[in-house]
């Protein structure tokens, strides 16, 4: 029986609940892998695993590459009792907020409902870590791969034991919010709405109107009051702290999934160290967004933060507050479709031996984002996230691309890439994206491939929020240290991972890494470095394609 809400919905009793068995994305399993090795070590509380991580140092001289190989041995401790998590999202109310808290609770209590094409029921497809696998290795007695779901590799959080709040401009309860959003089937509406009830509605957050659209002035009636931004920062830090006091949770993570903010502008004295930016919060600066305020009062809570949208949340003076405070940031842009197919076919194609001359995408969606995005300057903060995607793999290839000439600033030879976006809203969260790769092949020739894609803006995001979420909680938990090269005995304590969490790559547009290191956007290489990490914590090495076994007598 569904608690009763006071959302003007009938409490229903669904006849179809329970009638199919949980989906297996959503199936819990107990953690059953384990390691037979001198390399990983099992206690009550600790997962330890010894790894190499092997490299390679490369000098030119004169075009004459040499290469010598590197190894460094690391240990890495993962903490195995999963913490009890909190996600407290700004931007709760809006469709990726409401449609990842409508979804969960779906799971949480196996509703089932009808569609047009037949009974639906509750699942994480499209999560990377619920709905996808890795392979661990072959069995002897056949010589097939065996592949796990990729959560089963370490512990981590159930999708469904999250606990979910946080706070938003509009002060609609949750269940009409969800409503609002017109994501969701009616008959799943129906039936999770009384869960949604019991969610209230959101926490009042911030608004500064300087830094979204326009448009979204007439949302904007759920909000901590004054513009005294220290107060500002303070009343998060005190929701944060009463969330996880009521609940009695172990982590919170504090999600944006807020609209897009304008860039901020980088003002030396002002957001370019910790101190200046803690400074300019006391005095009210004008270029301190209410995204960067949300980041400074989790890593003050020593709680994770999380950017969802494309805007510079993270100035420098973010940053090296949260290496000072050793709190952890991750970001920035939700990858859900457009921009990570690009990544693939421009891989593909450089890849290839293919040169692609001109990249264009254009997209027309309908739902509250796109009305945000229809604003030029929360357009630009898009438009930047989006148009890096394909710089690594440009500059991986010089025999396609000349490189800037020496002492030259800038890219070098890249191809020609526009972004467009447009806001439709008779076509709600259903997005429209065109895109057009020109490129040279043999001898002169031209190729031509169009793509069309046609999805449901936050039924795609959506998993990538849990994912984001679930890796953080996660990567709290492990920590590293250097070992002697000679085998010797460890002679310094463990440590947590650098702030900056850049294995969760695979699911941001652009992701933020640790400052002086490059950028890595090819999606393979993404996945393959977490997937290598996890691996590394239960130490197993990386995956081989090599398949030595099958090309040789």
């Amino acid at each position: 029986m569904a608690p009763n809400g006071t959302s003007g919905y009938n409490t229903p009793e669904s006849q179809l609940e329970s009638v199919l068995p949980v989906h297996p994305t959503a199936a819990r399993r107990p953690h059953a892998i384990t390691v037979q090795s001198e390399n990983t070590l099992y206690s009550d509380e600790y997962i330890t695993s010894k790894f190499y991580n092997r490299g390679s140092s490369v000098t030119v001289d004169d075009g004459h590459f040499t290469i010598t190989p590197t190894v460094e041995p690391y240990q890495f401790q993962t903490k195995r009792a999963v913490s009890k998590t909190g996600l407290m999202m700004i931007g709760v109310g809006g469709n990726n907020g409401t449609t990842l808290c409508a979804t969960i609770l779906a799971n949480r209590h196996n509703i089932i409902w009808h569609t047009k094409n037949g009974i639906q029921q509750p699942n994480y497809i499209g999560s990377l870590l619920r709905a996808s696998t890795v392979r661990i290795g072959t069995d002897p007695t056949t010589g097939h791969d065996v592949h796990v779901p990729v959560s089963d590799v370490l512990p981590m959080v159930h999708p469904n034991d999250l606990v979910l709040g946080g706070w938003d401009i509009s002060g609609v309860p949750l269940d009409k919010a969800m409503e609002r959003a017109k994501v969701l089937d009616y008959d799943l509406q129906r039936q999770v709405a009384p869960f949604m009830a019991t969610l209230g509605k959101p926490l009042p957050s911030i608004y500064y109107p300087d830094f979204i659209a326009a448009n979204q002035e007439k949302r904007a009636d759920n909000l901590i009051p004054g513009n005294d931004k220290q107060a500002h920062l303070e009343h998060i830090r005190a929701d944060i702290r009463k969330f996880k006091a009521d609940n009695q949770l172990d982590r919170v993570v504090v999600f944006w999934t807020a609209n897009t903010e304008r860039y901020s502008d980088i003002i030396p004295g002002v957001n370019d160290t910790a101190d200046n930016l803690l400074q300019a919060i006391k005095t009210s600066h004008s270029e301190v967004s209410p995204s960067t305020l949300f980041a400074v009062a989790a890593i003050l809570e020593g709680e994770p933060f999380v950017n969802g949208a494309p805007q510079n949340t993270f100035v420098p003076g973010v940053i090296e507050l949260s290496e000072r405070q050793k709190s952890f940031i991750g970001g920035d842009d939700l990858k859900s479709g457009q921009t990570k197919l690009k990544s693939v076919l421009a891989e593909f194609l450089v890849n290839a031996g293919i040169k692609p001359l001109s990249i264009a995408s254009y997209n027309h969606l309908g739902n509250n984002d796109g009305h945000n995005l229809s604003a030029e300057r929360q357009f630009r903060s898009k438009e930047i996230s989006k148009s890096s995607v394909v710089d690594d793999m440009v500059d991986a290839n010089r025999l396609l691309y000349k490189a800037p000439a020496e002492g030259e600033k800038g890219k070098g030879e890249h191809p020609d890439h526009i972004v467009v976006i447009k806001y439709v809203p008779a076509v709600g969260d259903s997005k429209r994206a065109i895109d057009e790769y020109y490129s040279e092949i043999f001898c002169g020739g031209r190729s031509t491939i169009n793509i069309f894609n046609e999805c449901e803006d936050s039924l795609l995001a959506t998993p990538l929020i849990l994912d984001l979420t679930i890796l953080t909680e996660l990567l709290t938990r492990i920590q590293y240290r250097k070992l002697p090269v000679d085998g010797s005995a460890a002679n310094e304590d463990f440590k947590p991972l650098y702030s900056v969490l850049s294995l969760l790559s695979y699911m941001l547009k652009a992701p933020l890494v640790k400052p002086g290191t490059e950028v890595v956007n090819s999606l393979n290489r993404q996945r393959n470095a977490l997937e290598s990490f996890l691996k590394a914590c239960i130490g197993v090495e990386g995956s081989s394609d090599l398949l030595l076994e099958t090309r040789i007598w």
